[in-house]
């Protein structure tokens, strides 16, 4: 037995230093306007940039129903009504008050839940948001029924048609810099840029950056189909979460390779490297 244990610890030391070894490849995107257009078809100005090739009502209508879907699913599924006052950077924020509790028989409508002013409210607010990253794990397949589906997935393809395939060329470009395809088996990017199954030296984390609320844009993550690229945990609002996300993703690797995605006046990609 204890031969046993000596070897089992040998190989969970190696597999440490293994991981050690890696490179960490961590993605920055902006969500708005870079791997979702919601704001410029509310607002006309991306049809507007076609100078009058495209229907500039047609997208106004486009964004409406976009912006409906996420509030009632913000509203319905995601507690939005009772926490919108209380937003926080990223959906973990509480965790420190949350108990553990069991909530699958939870009444989240009669818990008397009130401003999160006190370490009870606290801890309701934390159950919430255990509830939010539950559901987003789960995906929309399994949440919504089968009437709001067939609406989502006809409003996401009538999109991305409007848009000259915007939204899918996005989601392909986040699933092979992430390296995720179409099945769960997580591959990983060779130096070269191209997805290699079997090349271990590289470990591929997404951070999102949004300027608007927490809420609606786990909730855009899951209506425009990021979320098996992004995972909850690395959503966050802009500002000094992205410094702590990223130090963390950093702690322990030997190189970091960080690329960040975003949508500024000049559209230009900033890569960076960062040893530690």
């Amino acid at each position: 037995m204890a031969e046993s244990s000596i070897i089992s610890d040998q190989k969970v030391e190696a597999l440490a230093k293994k991981g050690m070894d890696r490179i960490k490849k961590v993605y920055v995107w902006d969500m708005d306007e870079t791997l979702i257009l919601l704001k410029s078809l509310l607002n006309g100005t991306y049809a507007q940039a076609f100078n009058g090739l495209k229907d500039v009502q047609k997208g106004i209508e486009l964004g409406k129903m976009w912006e409906k879907h996420i509030l009632k699913i913000c509203d319905d599924l995601f507690f939005y009504e009772q926490i919108e006052n209380y937003n926080k950077p990223f959906l973990d924020a509480m965790s420190q008050y949350d108990d553990g509790l069991d909530l699958s028989n939870y009444d989240f409508n009669q818990d008397g839940f009130s401003p999160p002013s006190d370490d009870v409210n606290k801890k309701k607010l934390a159950y919430r948001h255990r509830a939010i990253a539950n559901k987003y794990k789960q995906g929309l397949h399994n949440i919504l029924d089968q009437e709001m589906i067939n609406l989502w997935e006809e409003l996401y393809n009538l999109t991305d048609e409007y848009t000259d395939r915007w939204l899918s060329s996005a989601r392909a470009f986040l699933e092979q810099c992430s390296g995720w395809k179409e099945d769960p088996t997580h591959c990983l990017a060779s130096a070269d840029g191209i997805i290699n199954h079997t090349d271990a030296k590289f470990e591929p984390i997404n951070v999102l950056v949004t300027s608007g609320s927490l809420i609606p844009s786990l909730v855009k993550c899951l209506l425009f189909r990021l979320d098996n690229s992004i995972t909850h945990e690395n959503v966050t609002i802009a500002g000094l979460r992205l410094s702590a996300l990223l130090f963390q993703s950093t702690a322990h690797g030997k190189r970091e390779n960080l690329n960040v995605f975003s949508g500024s006046r000049n559209d230009l990609t900033v890569q960076m490297s960062i040893f530690v």
